[in-house]
């Protein structure tokens, strides 16, 4: 029993240690907002890249904010990449014959490939100096375009991502998620450069942007990851906003929550030689987001594992106390009814996503492709 004591003692002092030094370095730094010195009168040409896949219910709405932009028109490219089996593209075609701006690149492709593949055709379609990806199902603020080349006029800085201001739908769960992850992407940036990029919107150099794998899950990650390989910094500005649709039950978040996790893992791993190298980004960010993703999931599991062990040998039958504990955590986690617990519970939530992605891809699971989600759909 000491040893099982002592077992679990140590799993949570190890497993605890990083966010600690992590919350420390925070306190210490203090960083807000973005590090990149922004300069409100530039004005590039941008390419708006936007993936589309049976959206004929919500892609009107998403062109209209897109054209409504605080941007000028005549400045700006709309690259539609679709692989569509119903009448999105006709939609898309229809709402720009009659609009001299802004251009329309429409690339049709005869097979669905996988979201990795038709970026990489929209990536080299794209013309224009600024080029920005975000997703037909999501939301973004007025200034988003001025916020993003704001920061990449910065010489040192060639990709740029925002921050989930509300999750449609009402997810508690998921704000609580996002609210502290924007903390460590804001710290990431200020320390180097941060390494979760955003699909609802992110900003890139053109001439900075690499191929991604073809069987990539996490795309906008990959290429800001492989842009800071490069040379360049790459960060989180929390004045550029957006909106995006999350379930908050336990059982429907897993699905979304799942593949991002199972996309976020294998990319470090096939990145694993950039830990040590490229200043802070290699020597701290890298390191903690493999703690964070790969690690302490299996020092969660494996400590609640010790604990109920210890029950039952300690109280027989009593020791199922334990997992019934975490049951009951997690069904008022999910249901949003743990009052100041419920950031707790979003960041375990997280890491119950990150051991099954674990799982699923130790199995062999994990493609390019991406499925509709129907009842999201409805809140656009």
């Amino acid at each position: 029993m000491r040893r099982l004591v002592k077992a679990l003692g140590s799993l949570l002092a190890l497993t605890g240690f990083p966010y600690l030094a992590y919350v420390g370095l925070y306190w210490l730094l203090g960083p807000e907002g973005s590090p990149a010195e922004k300069d409100y009168d530039a004005e590039p040409t941008v390419s708006i890249v936007l993936p589309t896949y049976n959206e004929e219910g919500i892609v009107e709405a998403k062109i209209e904010e897109l054209v409504s932009l605080d941007y000028p028109l005549e400045k700006v490219e709309i690259v539609v990449v679709d692989s569509s089996d119903d009448e999105t593209p006709e939609l898309v075609e229809s709402y720009f014959a009659d609009r001299e701006a802004p251009e329309l690149t429409l690339i049709r492709e005869e097979e669905r490939r996988g979201l990795a593949v038709a970026l990489n055709e929209a990536y080299a379609a794209a013309s224009n100096e600024m080029v920005v990806k975000t997703d037909c199902d999501s939301r973004i603020a007025d200034d988003a375009l001025r916020e993003a080349a704001a920061n990449l006029a910065d010489p040192d800085v060639s990709a740029v991502t925002g921050r989930n201001a509300e999750a449609l739908g009402g997810s508690e769960v998921e704000e609580g998620y996002r609210d502290v992850q924007a903390h460590i992407q804001t710290l990431e940036s200020h320390l180097d450069s941060t390494l979760i990029f955003h699909g609802p919107f992110s900003a890139f150099e053109n001439d900075a942007i690499a191929p991604i794998d073809e069987d990539s899950i996490a795309d906008d990650t990959e290429l800001a990851l492989k842009i800071r390989k490069g040379g360049d910094r790459v960060v989180f500005d929390p004045e550029i906003e957006y909106k995006e649709a999350a379930h908050s039950t336990f059982r429907k978040r897993r699905q979304q929550k799942d593949r991002r996790a199972m996309g976020l893992i294998r990319l470090l791993w096939r990145q694993r030689e950039m830990l040590g190298g490229y200043g802070a980004y290699g020597g701290a960010v890298l390191p903690f987001n493999w703690w964070f993703m790969i690690v302490s999931p299996w020092l969660v599991m494996a400590s609640i594992g010790l604990a109920t062990l210890g029950g039952l040998a300690v109280g027989g039958p009593l020791g199922l106390l334990v997992p019934g504990t975490v049951a009951g955590f997690v069904a008022l986690g999910s249901r949003e009814k743990l009052g100041s617990l419920q950031a707790a519970y979003s960041l375990f939530d997280t890491q119950v996503s990150l051991f099954r992605a674990s799982l699923k891809l130790l199995s062999g699971e994990g493609d390019g492709t991406w499925e509709i989600d129907e009842e999201l759909r409805e809140m656009y």
